[in-house]
């Protein structure tokens, strides 16, 4: 049963309440409020499809208002158009309370299904001949239906609609911080296996700091053994000696950097932090 289109109402974020509110609590919440106030309601998705179980609903409304084609008509344009609290085309007091997460209206909870105060049976026999349906079934089904002031059934929508939204914030924020964190530690155990990898570079500058070291004093040597024609010796052993210099500097730098983020690393990558923050 489609009660409003997408476009009617948008969807920027294109959030599901399904994707990250835990529905068994949720449907907790309904049936509990169900119980307690005796009216009916569903919850819809932005598409306006249920997405939890229907509770009270009344044969009333379902079987013969919205089972006649007229009916059903009329009811979805009163499901597309109401807010808050309002009379229905049939005479009832029926609720739509929007469920909302950062801005976004992710669905909303509907119902309520009950008369404000004792029918006028002319009234719905009217309604029953507009619709097609037939008169007596549809008084015999219409004194079934609760009576309830409409100060009552304010009350009763509003706190369900502030109940749900609460919960599913809560649960929109446990689920994102939860996201973040597993992103964080995901994040933290790749720059942990960077930072290792970069240490094992630093010995491998170090291996050929030291074989220029020795280049350096081995064209030294050959340098004093020539003599006058050592002098191209002498220029080499000096340049490698500079590069041997200023590859030890980077390579300190290199290592004072790596030793400071592997320390940070270490302090988020620790195991007790990370279950504090995931609880």
């Amino acid at each position: 049963m489609v009660f409003y289109t997408a476009n009617e109402r948008g969807r920027g974020y294109d959030m599901h309440i399904k994707e990250f509110v835990n529905m068994d609590q949720f449907e907790a919440i309904m049936s509990n409020w169900a119980t307690a106030t005796g009216l009916a309601t569903v919850a819809v998705d932005a598409d306006g499809e249920y997405i939890s179980k229907c509770y009270n609903f009344t044969d009333f409304c379902i079987k013969y208002t919205r089972g006649s084609k007229e009916g059903l008509k009329r009811c979805v344009k009163c499901d597309q158009e109401g807010h808050g609290v309002y009379s229905c085309h049939a005479g009832l007091i029926d609720f739509s309370i929007d469920l909302i997460v950062k801005g976004e209206k992710l669905g909303a909870v509907i119902g309520g299904q009950v008369l404000p105060e004792q029918p006028d049976e002319a009234a719905f026999r009217k309604v029953a001949r507009e619709i097609g349906v037939d008169e007596e079934t549809y008084i015999s089904a219409l004194n079934k239906v609760n009576v309830k002031t409409e100060e009552s059934i304010n009350a009763a929508a509003n706190l369900l609609g502030q109940v749900l939204n609460e919960f599913i914030n809560a649960e929109f924020e446990r689920t994102y911080v939860r996201d973040i964190v597993v992103g964080l530690k995901d994040g933290v155990e790749r720059t942990s296996a960077i930072v290792t990898d970069i240490m094992n570079s630093t010995k491998e500058l170090k291996k050929i700091q030291n074989s220029q070291k020795i280049l350096s004093l081995n064209a030294n040597i050959e340098a004093a053994r020539a003599g006058e024609h050592g002098r191209g010796f002498s220029i080499v052993a000096s340049e490698v000696g500079k590069l041997s210099d200023n590859s030890s500097v980077v390579n300190e730098r290199i290592e004072k950097l790596v030793n400071e983020i592997s320390e940070v690393v270490g302090k988020l990558h620790d195991k007790e932090k990370f279950e504090m923050l995931m609880k």
